[in-house]
């Protein structure tokens, strides 16, 4: 898909620790940053429970309304790992063995071999194996719904096979500028340069007392120069490197 990936996202982060606390949830960063790298827009972030219908009405839900759905954590040997039939129910398919899959175990595992690793070769039938060059298993993708290991080390691992899949794109132009001023006074200016340019997003945060830090960001590279020009002169003066 490298050249003509997917132009929006939704990531669904799997897993009651998350959401519990006792895991501070590690994999948004990176891969927003890849995303953003190849021109993907991620535009929504859930994360949900361990539950199967849960996971199937999230993965729906996505999976119907952006090009790429990336799934972290959940694919695991043990009870609590639900992604993989979760998924499965969000298609209306049924979880099978792959027997590529269940091969590499096997070879992998030998003598330490146990029905829990052989877990790791189910996945929703009509599922696609991406290969890696990261002497893991391969990446499951399931049409336009990628199954990421939530252990952020082996996450960070899969991420290249991701963006070989989903590259191609190019990342948003942005312009940046700090504003000698609180940003109540300069909201007004803000909004009517956005109004003005449609095609642009102006986001305003406040770094510190009478600092603001504003960004121009768009895919039209021509329009963000122009709308960063405009918020300049109608700034002026308060306009500041510091």
């Amino acid at each position: 898909m490298a050249g003509e990936g997917p132009r929006t996202a939704a990531a669904v982060v799997i897993g009651d620790e998350i959401l519990s606390g006792k895991v501070a949830e590690a994999n948004l960063g990176p891969l927003i940053a890849v995303l953003r790298e190849e021109g993907v827009r991620l535009q929504r972030v859930a994360i949900i429970p361990d539950e199967v219908d849960a996971i199937a009405a999230e993965v729906a839900h996505c999976a119907a309304r952006h090009d790429a759905v990336i799934t972290s954590g959940g694919i695991g040997p043990t009870h609590d790992d639900l992604t993989v039939p979760g998924v499965a129910r969000a298609f209306a398919v049924e979880v099978v063995r792959d027997e590529r899959l269940e091969s590499l175990i096997r070879t992998w595992w030998q003598d330490r071999l146990t029905d829990a690793a052989l877990r790791l070769a189910d996945v929703p039938a009509g599922s696609r194996l991406l290969a890696a060059d990261d002497a893991l298993l391969p990446l499951v993708a399931m049409r336009n719904v990628y199954l990421m290991p939530g252990v952020p080390h082996l996450f960070r691992r899969k991420l290249e096979t991701l963006r070989r899949e989903l590259g191609g794109g190019r990342p948003p132009a942005v312009q940046t500028m700090t504003i000698a001023a609180e940003e109540t006074a300069i909201a007004a200016v803000l909004s009517a340069v956005a109004a003005a340019f449609p095609q642009v997003k102006i986001g305003s945060y406040p770094r510190k007392r009478c600092r603001v830090w504003v960004t121009v960001e768009g895919t039209d590279a021509g329009a963000v120069a122009e709308a960063s020009e405009e918020l300049a002169r109608q700034l002026g003066g308060r306009v500041t490197t510091a």
